[in-house]
């Protein structure tokens, strides 16, 4: 039978392959074969995986013995910083061009336990370090919305596959908004979960104290199953959380929702974005929910706290690529290795961030810049936990704008690090957040949700909302 992947979700893609309507091989190639179409364009794709049978197989074994969970057969893209053992990982860098995966990412090996379908790695920021999936060492991923556009980043690969029905949905991995920024600049829902929810063992780390794994999908309920795939304790991360931490109140009829309207309130916010995110919180009110003012002194200091920790974290990371463990150029001396490898390995925006935090970590610095965000980091995380006190959701766009044209900023990275203003508070408080669609232009955007620690359920009962508002709209 002919597969609609415009129509299709996890859960009817389940049923129909528990059903016998079609196989996961089948399944899998519908979405190949799309993707294969429109990737020399889009260049979301670093590479197809071609063992794919192989993994259909165990996909069968599990629907056979009826032990398929939601995932089994589901084709998933995986962000080219997730380890995959046995295929190319290089973080969409010159430097680890050729690196091949000696093991598997704990979310990886918990997707092959329930016998998903990983399609192939996708293209990103190099080293997690953008906003647009310009940064790749492999080429600009463009917006399947509009190819003269940017995906959003740094998973912009993960989002555009996903968009462009080259997966169902994907792993991407946020560490300042890399998988919200790229939702809504694609039309997906992007999820950013607590940090230390799910493992970081096997992510390329890039800043420790902000990454997160995070999923991308077409609804808030396939972003929220691949989420419950791959969440949970892991002893091989010392960051993880334990499950005894990961309970989730209990649902709630009537929410209350928290909008900080001084930062909103922000120069460059898009005046089609401001009308959306009115839109959306009128919504909320007619759904029956609050929606109340709140006041959030310190938050005006996440993105400059954020862009002294990154850089300084990144900084120490990327010490370990040094040319003899994971080379990228040959040299008559030690010296000349160091320097070769890292001077033609490395991007424009990486080594600036490498500057950066090196001069943020220098002894005459170190007190004055790094310590001092690590102090104001914790005032930002007490402000937000007596905001939420008072509510469940703290609302604002995800974005200031739509998607820009590639190259648009490129030249102005201050001009670029500005677009992350409203995601970057999640991951310096290490806090849930969820990206979901709003607004009726041809070129899409977002509204961002955050919750508390571990409230994940609370964001995905207010993402529902949001779809739905936008449904009737």
């Amino acid at each position: 039978m002919a597969i609609e992947l415009d129509t299709l979700t996890i859960t009817s893609a389940h049923a129909a392959m528990k059903k016998g309507e079609y196989t996961p091989l089948e399944l899998a190639n519908a979405f190949l074969d799309k993707a294969k179409k429109q990737n020399s364009e889009v260049n979301a794709y670093l590479e197809f995986y071609d063992d794919i049978g192989a993994q259909a197989k165990v996909a069968d074994g599990l629907f056979a013995s009826g032990k398929a969970t939601a995932l089994t057969g589901i084709p998933v893209a995986v962000k080219d910083n997730i380890l995959v053992k046995g295929k190319v990982a290089s973080g969409a860098s010159k430097i680890l061009a050729n690196h091949v995966a000696t093991y598997d990412a704990t979310v990886i090996s918990k997707l092959k336990a329930q016998g998903a379908i990983l399609l192939g790695r996708t293209n990103m920021d190099e080293f997690a370090m953008g906003s647009t999936t310009e940064n790749s060492a492999f080429g600009v991923t463009k917006n399947p919305r509009d190819i003269s556009r940017v995906a959003g980043g740094t998973s912009g690969g993960s989002a555009a596959a996903v968009a462009m029905k080259g997966a169902l949905v994907a792993l991407g991995s946020d560490t300042g908004g890399s998988v919200r920024l790229p939702a809504a600049f694609c039309g997906l829902v992007g999820l950013k979960p607590t940090y230390g929810s799910v493992s970081r063992y096997g992510l390329m780390a890039t800043a420790s104290s902000l990454d997160q794994i995070g999923t991308l999908a077409h609804s808030v309920e396939e972003a929220r199953e691949l989420f419950l795939a791959i969440k949970g304790h892991d002893p091989l991360d010392s960051t993880s959380m334990p499950d005894e931490l990961m309970k989730n109140a209990p649902k709630k009829t009537k929410l209350r929702i928290g909008v900080p309207r001084k930062f909103v309130d922000v120069d460059g916010l898009a005046k089609e974005v401001r009308e959306a995110f009115e839109a959306t919180l009128d919504g909320f009110k007619k759904s029956g929910h609050e929606v109340v003012d709140i006041e959030l002194p310190y938050l005006k200091y996440a993105l400059p706290v954020y862009y002294i920790i990154n850089p300084a974290e990144i900084s120490a990371n990327l010490a370990r690529y040094d040319g003899i463990r994971y080379g990228y150029s040959e040299g008559e001396n030690i010296h000349d290795v160091y320097f070769n490898s890292r001077g033609e390995g490395f991007g424009e925006e990486v080594k600036r961030r490498i500057l950066l935090g090196t001069y943020i970590l220098s002894a005459g610095y170190y007190d004055a810049y790094y310590n001092k965000a690590n102090s104001l980091r914790e005032i930002i995380r007490d402000d937000l936990a007596k905001a939420f006190k008072e509510v469940d959701i703290i609302a604002t766009p995800t974005a200031p704008t739509a998607a820009y044209k590639i190259g648009e900023k490129s030249s102005d990275p201050l001009a670029m690090y500005l677009g992350d203003i409203f995601t970057v508070t999640a991951n310096v408080a290490g806090l849930p957040a969820l990206s979901v669609p709003m607004g009726k232009e041809k070129l899409p955007f977002g509204v961002q949700l955050m919750s508390r620690s571990c409230q994940e359920e609370t964001l995905f009962q207010a993402g529902v909302i949001v779809e739905t508002i936008w449904q009737h709209q």
